[in-house]
This record gives structure tokens, C-alpha cells and sequence, in this order.
């Protein structure tokens, strides 16, 4: 049978017994033939689509391993304001945008995701005084970048029915001041997403996620994993299935239940939960993250309000982390925990390495989230005990300069998200961006992977530099493999899906500084076009 689609030129396969072809043919969704122009040529026939790459190239489509597409859907639909640092850069366009939704809104209330002082410099402490300032009336919730943080005032609390006495969630908080009062502030995810339950449009979720597919398709994105999945979106994405145009790997939150109603033999190729997801601490950003050495006494570390010297903390304690993957390991679920200090390290490789002692699994495949501060020793250990991390290897493109001049120096900033060090290991890792907190940018994580050029243009850490070749199989297979999906997608192989992304140019062909610049020209999935640059 003649081919649905067949694409010449250069294609860059990731496959290590052809890593580059001449052509590629694709039939019912799969890959059918990848090779020289002859052997593809025999499979087009008078219906078949030809593509001819020109100056550009195909490769596998690419995979956010650690991505919130269900919560990016949300923060990027217009009820919520983006307030990132890139989208405004400085202060004074933050605190008017801030004024002109609580204008905007009024009773309905203002919220707002990006909120970033160590890069929007001048912003104003977001006590409780100041935000009922800005809004006497309006309920007004500020979300830090990072996600791990968030600001609200007196009338969202009362709105919400918040109280001095409402508790803390497990591992998350509420800020209190001196007499026990609420002071506006509230840390990691269970505190934080109460509180823009009121932006989320349920009517008009749906559409907001397939505008979220469209843009991971324009960054030429085919799968992307979230890594925060609320059972609730279950019935929103069966109804969506047909319609969905990047694949779903998802990781169930932790619950104080410690359970699920999932089964491990669930879903399919398009959407699947494949694990669970657990937490050490919480972001470098705010001065909740684990580690053995102190954050410097700087104006940035003043701005984020970390006391001179601290360390950080966990925002778990270990009896709590075993007791959570003591309740889901045995049950055969991939466990996937956020941790980026390196004491918090030493911690989850402890329980890690207990529960597997007492439940042994084959390639379980157990995930480290970011990993910013992990150390040699660390890596070794948990390659050796079968763990994998996905490193946030684009902190340094827009936090290099504040890791080694304003928070930890310069020393730990160049061993920052030590790719490297992991490859080293022999180590499969994946990049990942973390969305929404930087773009999806995969192809500037495959620069930044190459270069760790920080804004300043000082590069930090040469010695972690990788191949453009590892990064690009960081950015694909290996990044499949973490979601246990290798077997169907992160190729370009005969039998895998026909998940594909056109770009203008080879990026192991041009310098690694430009791969951040490389144009998406059209993205497939399954063989059919799901982007287009010219359309």
C-alpha cells in the first residue's frame, strides 16, 4: 500500500543504527520506511503526500517530560493576567497590570501568574497592608513563577472563608504573622490552587486546552507529560480524546489519602497516567528548597524574602515521604518526586532505596524532578539504584546571573542542573521546561544544554556542557523513555507513531548558540499535520 506521507531530505532520527536518513514514509499513523531517497520512493504513490525539506530537517516530535498543559491551559487563558518576566519585564508594567485588572474585574475578582521579584526588580513586598491597598474591594491572588507560592488579600480570604484557624494542607502552608492571623501569603500547591479556583472556567476549560495543544504544537511539541493531574480532569479528557493533538502522560498527585482510583493498565498511546507524583521542597526562587549550604546576603535574597544564611527546608519530612511511597510503590506506580535541594537529595534517595529494598521492581524507572543542586555522589547513587532525573536545564538561560551573583555564588551556580555530571553517570535524563514557568521552549533547552550561557553571556559550568546530539536525545527518546513510551514514540524507527517536527534548519548543523532560534515549519502527529508555520 502506497504511503499517506512521505518527507525527503534531512531526518534526523535519534536512532543510534541510522541517526541520520535520506527520507521517511509514513502509512496509518507509523513510520513504514526511513532510509535512503530510494527505498522511500517505492512506498509514494498518487495520493501520497510528499514534503520535500529543503534546507530543513525532520526529527522525532519533540517531548516535555515535566510540563502542566492542564494548568498552563488556565494561567495562559485570558482570565488570568501574564505578569512572567517574559512577558513584562520590569516592575512598574507588573503593578499596572496589576491595578488595571482589579479595575477591570471588580467584584469578580483579579488574578494575576508571574510574579517574580529576582527578575522584575522593584517590586514591592507583597505584605497584606500593600495588596488590600491595591484592592479594598476586588479579591486580588497574585501567583509567584515558580508556582509554589502565591499572595492574596483580606477580601479573597473572606470570600473563601479563610480563617486564622483554616489548617495548613499537608506540606503546604499558609503565612501566619506574630498573633496567628493570616498574612496573604500561601506556599506549595495544596494552599496555592485553592485560591484560583475561581478563574477556572469549567464551561470553557475545554477550548482552553486544546488553545494549550496548539501552542506546545507550535513549539513543535508532540507529548508532553503533567505533573500535577487531578483526578477531576479525567471526565474532561475522555471527552476530549478525539480532539487532543499532543499525546498526555500524567502523574497523579499525592493525596493525604495516599491512594488512587486509577488502575496501572489504563488509557492508551494518546492519554495515560503512568505515575505518581510526590514533593521534597519547593523552589529556589522563594527559599523553600532543601539544601546543605546557605543562601548569600544579597538585595536579591532580601527581595525574596530568605533570612541571611538559611539553607532552606523541606516542606516533607522523611517519615512522611516513606509513608507516601510506601502506599503507592508496592502498587507498581512510577513515582516522580520535585526536589531541588541537595539535602532534600540525600532524603528521597534514602526513602527510595528503602522502599525498594522492601518491594524490588525491575526498571521502575523512579524520577527525580529538577534537581538543581545535586552533587556528583548523589547522581552516581541513584543511577546505580535504576533512578532517572529530569533537570530544568533553562534556570540558567533566565536565573544564571541571579544562581551565582545574588543567591548561591558562584561556585554552586556553575554546578547548577549538572547535566553533564548526570550523563557522566550513564544516566538517561530528559530536559524539561516546566511550563508555565518558562515557555516551552524545547529547542532552547537543547541550546542552553550545549552552551549554559546565562544572560549576562558569562557561561556557567562549561564542564557540564553536553553534545547537541545528547541533548536532542534528552529532548526525545530519553525523555519517552522516562514516561514509559519509547516503545511507540521519541524515534523515528519503522513502527513507531509518525510523531514528527519540521525545522528549518538541522540543529546539529548550526552552532549551538542558534539551535534557540531554529524555526518550527510544521509539527505531525501520527502522520497527520497538527501545525503548520505557512498556514
Amino acid at each position: 500500500m502506497p504511503a499517506d506521507l512521505a518527507l525527503f531530505g534531512t531526518v534526523l532520527t535519534v536512532d543510534d543504527a541510522m541517526p541520520t536518513a535520506e527520507a521517511l514514509a509514513v502509512a496509518d499513523g507509523r513510520v513504514v520506511a526511513v532510509g535512503d531517497r530510494a527505498q522511500v520512493q517505492a512506498w509514494v504513490g498518487p495520493e501520497t503526500v510528499v514534503v520535500d525539506l529543503g534546507d530543513g530537517c525532520v526529527m522525532p516530535g519533540l517531548i516535555e517530560a515535566h510540563g502542566h498543559p492542564l494548568m498552563e491551559a488556565m494561567v495562559l487563558a485570558d482570565r488570568i493576567v501574564d505578569v512572567r518576566p517574559v512577558t513584562m519585564g520590569s516592575a512598574d508594567e507588573v503593578l499596572a497590570a496589576i491595578r488595571h485588572e482589579v479595575d477591570a474585574r471588580g467584584a469578580a475578582g483579579a488574578y494575576l501568574n508571574g510574579w517574580d521579584p529576582l527578575l522584575q526588580v522593584g517590586l514591592p513586598e507583597p505584605t497584606l497592608a500593600w495588596l488590600d491597598e491595591m484592592a479594598p474591594e476586588t479579591p486580588l491572588v497574585i501567583v509567584h513563577n515558580s508556582g509554589h507560592k502565591a499572595f492574596f488579600n483580606s477580601v479573597t480570604a473572606r470570600t473563601l472563608g479563610m480563617t486564622r484557624d483554616t489548617p495548613d494542607p499537608k506540606g503546604a502552608k499558609y503565612g501566619r504573622d506574630a498573633g496567628g492571623e493570616l498574612d496573604g501569603s500561601a506556599e506549595e500547591t495544596g494552599a496555592v490552587f485553592p485560591l484560583i479556583a475561581g478563574a477556572v472556567d469549567r464551561d470553557g476549560y475545554p477550548d482552553m486546552l486544546i488553545a494549550e495543544c496548539a501552542r506546545l504544537n507550535r513549539a513543535g511539541l508532540t507529548t508532553c507529560s503533567e505533573m500535577a493531574f487531578d483526578p477531576m480532569f479525567r471526565p474532561v479528557l475522555g471527552a476530549l480524546h478525539d480532539r487532543l493533538t499532543v499525546r498526555l502522560r500524567t502523574y497523579e498527585m499525592s493525596t493525604p489519602a495516599m491512594s488512587t482510583t486509577e488502575v496501572l493498565d489504563n488509557g492508551d498511546d494518546v492519554v495515560r497516567q503512568v505515575g505518581i507524583k510526590i514533593w521534597v521542597d519547593g523552589s529556589p526562587w522563594i527559599g523553600n528548597v532543601d539544601l546543605t549550604f546557605p543562601y548569600l546576603d544579597t538585595a536579591a535574597t532580601k527581595s525574596i524574602g530568605v533570612t541571611p544564611g538559611s539553607c532552606g527546608h523541606a516542606n516533607y519530612t522523611r517519615e512522611q515521604l516513606t509513608e507516601i511511597v510506601g502506599a503507592y510503590l508496592p502498587l507498581g506506580w512510577q513515582m516522580a518526586c520535585h526536589v531541588q535541594g541537595d539535602n532534600g537529595v540525600d532524603t528521597i534517595l534514602d526513602v527510595y532505596e528503602q522502599a525498594l529494598q522492601a518491594h524490588p521492581r525491575d526498571d521502575h524507572r523512579l524520577r527525580l524532578e529538577h534537581v538543581g543542586a545535586i552533587t556528583d555522589a548523589q547522581l552516581q547513587r541513584a543511577h546505580d539504584m535504576g533512578v532517572t532525573c529530569s533537570i530544568f536545564v533553562d534556570q540558567i538561560h533566565y536565573w544564571g546571573d541571579v544562581l551565582a551573583d545574588g543567591l548561591f555564588g558562584e561556585e554552586h551556580a556553575a554546578r547548577w542542573m549538572p547535566v553533564g555530571s548526570a550523563l557522566a553517570t550513564g544516566m538517561r535524563v530528559s530536559l524539561h521546561n516546566d511550563p508555565p514557568v518558562t515557555p516551552e521552549e524545547p529547542l532552547r533547552n537543547i541550546s542552553v544544554a550545549a552552551t549554559r550561557v546565562a544572560p549576562s553571556g558569562r557561561v556557567l559550568g562549561p564542564e557540564q556542557r553536553i553534545t547537541v546530539e545528547q541533548a536532542i536525545r534528552a529532548q526525545t527518546l530519553d525523555a519517552a523513555w522516562q514516561l514509559f513510551s519509547d516503545d511507540v514514540i521519541g524515534s523515528l524507527e519503522v513502527g513507531k507513531y509518525a510523531d514528527l517536527v519540521v525545522l528549518s534548519a538541522d540543529p546539529r548543523a548550526v552552532p549551538p548558540e542558534s539551535i534557540a532560534d531554529l524555526e518550527v515549519l510544521a509539527t505531525y502527529l501520527a502522520g497527520r499535520r497538527v501545525y503548520s508555520k505557512s498556514e
